[in-house]
């Protein structure tokens, strides 16, 4: 079996709607960093000090052929085509040792349904 791991880097107020829109396209559980980013362009300066946003850091472990699926219902859900809202990208996993049993048991079933 194959996995992915499924980088989400979105805004802090866009956290609770990713982790939704993952859930309902398949995903089970998902670690969750908070983070600060520096962009393209310059911040915004209010009084003289600069703001930047704070940002979340989702990754979920997905078996390969899932984590398409689950990148694209985040991009839908939080329109990131049309707004910079954050930005998802997959990373092959070679070697994976924790998964819950749980987790494995779902995959095995979905791989079943798929045959």
């Amino acid at each position: 079996m194959k996995f992915s791991a499924l980088v989400a880097i979105i805004a802090d107020e866009f956290e609770e709607q990713a982790i939704d829109a993952a859930k309902r396209a398949g995903a089970g559980g998902v670690t969750i960093l908070s983070a600060r980013g520096i962009g393209a362009k310059e911040k915004k300066t209010f009084f003289g000090l600069t703001y930047e946003g704070s940002q979340s850091v989702l990754i979920f472990v997905l078996e390969r052929k899932l984590s398409l699926a689950v990148m694209k219902a985040i991009s839908k859900e939080l329109d990131l085509t049309n707004h910079t809202r954050g930005v998802t990208f997959c990373l092959p996993l070679e070697h994976i040792m924790g998964i819950d049993t749980g987790q494995m048991s779902q995959f095995e079933e979905r791989i079943k349904d798929e045959l």
